[in-house]
Formats: structure tokens, sequence, C-alpha cells
């Protein structure tokens, strides 16, 4: 049996503490640079080093995302923000996407726990292999894979790398969370983290021979917001997912409150608690 670890998102210091406290196993986060939500308040290289040790002296592990889709300037910066989370925060590892940033952090920290972000889309057993040959110890699945599919990977990738996915939060429909739309609309590069989340905006539609025509698309009372999907939540498929093969559960919403933090946490903290008691039984009513 798998035993998943509740991974929560630190946006910040208090969202961190508030994670720890409500039983998250591991966090995950991100320094100024080089992650997808620079519009979380994010952690200074002293804040930093102060949240690790405070995670670490409760037994919870950090994790620091550097999963941004590399500029050139940004990998001549990387090498010292790598040496940094490695050798002075001591973070437990790092999220990459870039082939770049992750030969980088190979030469730099070889010591250093490598993690495939989902911005890298792997949705097979052969990719999932290849970061593996290559140094990495665990791969966040693309969020397209199916419960089946997770299956199949996980029969035919070595036991000891290991998967992580997505249970609770928001989903971006571009492919694995590859958006240009916000760089089209308003200039902001969503693959850097400066996303505007114009999938969240609405939208009306006119046929091109009635231009003044303008049609809303209804989705529900909140707006017509046809490019996002539904958060999600799975908590009734706790039992699925660990037999699957997951051994990471991980709740988006860096962006997000502290009381999310903490309500979505203590949820599934419960929910994983659960399933291990009692298998069987495992009832989200």
């Amino acid at each position: 049996m798998f035993v998943p670890e509740v991974l929560s998102p630190a946006g910040d210091m208090d969202k961190l503490k508030t994670a720890i406290a409500y039983g998250a196993d591991a966090v995950y986060m991100s320094g100024k640079n080089y992650g997808l939500r620079t519009f979380s308040g994010n952690f200074e290289h002293d804040d930093m080093k102060e949240a690790v040790s405070y995670a670490h002296s409760k037994g919870v592990k950090c994790y620091v995302t550097m999963n941004i889709l590399a500029l050139e300037d940004d990998i001549s910066k990387v090498d010292d923000e790598i040496d940094f989370v490695a050798h002075e925060a001591k973070a437990d590892a790092v999220l990459i996407s870039d082939p770049g940033i992750f030969m980088r952090a190979r030469k730099v920290a070889p010591d250093l726990d490598l993690h495939i972000s989902t911005q890298a889309s792997v949705t097979n057993s052969e990719a999932c292999r290849f970061w593996y040959e290559q140094g990495a110890k665990r791969i966040v699945l693309a969020r397209e894979c199916s419960l089946e599919q997770i299956r199949n990977i996980r029969k035919n990738i070595p036991e000891d790398l290991e998967l992580e996915a997505f249970i609770h939060g928001a989903m971006c429909m571009s492919y694995s969370g590859r958006c240009i739309l916000s760089n089209y609309f308003t200039g902001r590069r969503a693959n850097g983290g400066a996303c505007a989340q114009p999938c969240r905006w609405g939208y009306e539609i006119s046929e091109e021979k009635r231009p003044d025509d303008r049609l809303p698309i209804e989705q529900d009372t909140h707006g017509t917001y046809i490019l996002s999907s539904n958060d999600i939540c799975m908590i009734e498929h706790v039992p699925e997912l660990a037999e699957a093969g997951i051994n990471s559960f991980k709740i988006e919403g860096r962006i997000k409150g502290s009381y999310y933090a903490a309500a979505t946490t203590k949820v599934y903290r419960e929910a994983v608690d659960l399933y291990l008691r009692d298998p069987e039984g495992y009832k989200t009513d």
C-alpha cells in the first residue's frame, strides 16, 4: 500500500504555518523568482531559511518551485538560486519543468532531490523513465492523466520513482498549464509566473455577419467563464488514487488565503488517515 503524503500550498509564512498546524506532511513554496505564482507572497531568502527551518522542526518537508519555462536571462542567473535553495535554505527538493534548469540543478546541487513539475507534461511511463534516468526522484503527473493511465504508468516505472498528483483546487484548461492567453491579452508571462487568469474572465460570442448581436455564453450565476474548468475535488477518490500508486496528494492554491490552506489540509489529512485506518470502509460523508 502506498501511503500518500498530504502536500499543501505555502504562499507565505502564515500559510505555511497554517498548513503545518492542520496536518500537512509537506508544503511547497517559492522564492521571489523562478516559481509560477509571483502574485502569492512568496519568500525572500531570509524568510525561506526561517520557513524551512520551522517546517523541519515540525517534521514537515519543504519543496521549492523553480518551474518556470526559462528564458535565456533566467538561465544565466539560476545557479545562485539553486545554490541558495539547496545549501543555505536546505529545502528537501525543488520542482522543475525546464530541462535547462534541471541540468543546472544537477551540476550545482547534485544531492538535491528533483521533482518534475506538471508543467513538463509527463503523461506516460517512458517519459517518467527518461526523467528518472536523468536523476529525478518524483514526477508530478500531467493533469490530463486519467486514473487508468496512472495505474498503467505505475506498473511500468521503477518502484522508487515517486508519483504526485493534484487532488484539489484550480485546473488550467491549457495543456498542463501552458497558457498563452495571458501573454496575448495582457503581456503578462503566464509561464514565468505572472498569469492574469484570463480563463476566468467573462466572454461573449458573435456571428461574423451579425457583429452587433453579442451573446453571452452561459455557465452559471457567477459568470461565463467558458475557458476555465471547475476546480477539482478528489476527496471521494482518495482510495483509488492511493491504490493506483500516487505517493503525494497535492493541493493547489498558493495564492489563496490561510483559511483555504487550513480547511483543505485538514479535510485531506483526515481523509488520508481514514483511508489508512480502514481502506475498505472509506466514506467521505
